[in-house]
């Protein structure tokens, strides 16, 4: 974890230099603000994995003489197929078509993703599989 760590913040450290080097070459705020930004998406989670691999235990990427079957998790069940995300993923879409047609599309859009949500919500708690009450 400390790898990937000192990767992001040397990344986040990198964007930042070439944004504030930008920044008095160039004098335009679009190009300093996305630069900055890109700092910021490597600092951010880079900091935050530094912080913990401080908390945890070395982790098996951090040692160079690990095997990969070190690195390995163990292989659990995996789910079965699910309509669900599908309809959560069209809810999502028409909610942002939303901003673009018109609020008519909003009720579609509540419709399939409060269907979405609870159809996943009720396949999760049975197992995977949705029983009728008959």
């Amino acid at each position: 974890m400390r790898v990937n760590a000192v990767f992001l913040v040397g990344i986040g450290i990198f964007f930042g230099v070439i944004g504030l080097i930008y920044w008095f070459i160039g004098y335009e705020d679009g190009g300093f603000v996305m630069l900055i930004g890109s700092a910021l998406l490597g600092l951010l989670p880079g900091s935050y994995y530094l912080w913990w691999s401080v908390k945890m235990k070395p982790q098996p990427d951090d040692d160079d003489h690990a095997s990969i079957e070190e690195g390995t998790g163990a292989i659990d069940t995996f789910p079965n197929s699910s309509i669900w995300p599908f309809v959560l993923g069209m809810g999502a879409l028409f909610a942002v078509l939303t901003f673009v047609f018109g609020l008519w599309m909003a009720p579609l859009a509540a419709v399939l993703l409060l269907g979405g949500v609870v159809g996943a919500t009720v396949e999760s708690r049975h197992g995977g599989e949705v029983k009728s009450s008959r």
